[in-house]
């Protein structure tokens, strides 16, 4: 399969999966080859360029470790591996908004490394009407990843107390969700755990969120 054909399909799978569930897990969304470069890009980055992450929104952002330790780097383009997977996404968004009219017209990512025993404890990435933020991404960048090496995203339904999925941060693997109705978290992982967090964004927070 040509790598066209293969990014079309998974375009449909995502379109379906978000038209559907709201959710959807895609393994291998990039090579083995595109995702070292992106996980090369990011180790080679200076410490003092990664920054420990915040929780809310431009001014009320502030660090809140009960809640989050994780540190974190925001893409910019600056290097070939970063410009690649912003027009990836791109494309992504242009097909989103051609089938599900979602109105999309901007994305933002960052680079985010959880080293030993970080967390990100359950949270809501959009509260409704009150955030541009539409769908969520995570794109994963670890290298042989086994279960025992922990780190899983657990994802919740609307109400639910249970996990509706458990996934394991395998590299290549691709995690879409409506921002508005997942809150998720991230467990504890026994080594580092990299990956590249991202959100498609409206101009309006007031525009109504796919309801499907």
């Amino acid at each position: 399969m040509t790598s066209a054909a293969h990014t079309n399909l998974v375009h449909d799978d995502i379109i379906g999966a978000i038209a559907g569930p709201g959710i959807g897990i895609f393994p291998d969304f990039l090579n083995t080859a595109q995702i070292a470069a992106l996980r090369h890009d990011f180790v080679s980055l200076p410490d003092w360029q990664i920054t420990p992450a915040g929780i809310g929104r431009e001014q009320a952002n502030h660090n809140n470790e009960r809640i989050r330790t994780d540190k974190t780097r925001w893409l910019d383009g600056s290097t070939a591996p970063q410009q690649a997977y912003m027009t990836q996404m791109a494309d992504l968004q242009q097909q989103l908004n051609r089938h599900l009219f979602m109105g999309l017209k901007d994305y933002e990512c960052h680079y985010a490394r959880y080293d030993q025993g970080d967390f990100y404890k359950k949270h809501l990435d959009a509260f409704r009407g009150r955030s541009n933020r539409r769908l969520t991404t995570v794109l994963y960048l670890n290298d042989h990843w086994q279960p025992e090496h922990g780190g899983e995203l657990l994802v919740y339904g609307d109400k639910s107390k249970t996990p509706v999925q458990r996934i394991m941060p395998a590299g290549g693997t691709l995690v879409c969700f409506l921002s508005e109705r997942f809150p998720h978290e991230v467990l504890p992982a026994n080594r580092a755990r990299l990956s590249i967090a991202g959100w498609f964004r409206v101009d309006d927070p007031i525009t109504p969120a796919l309801r499907l």
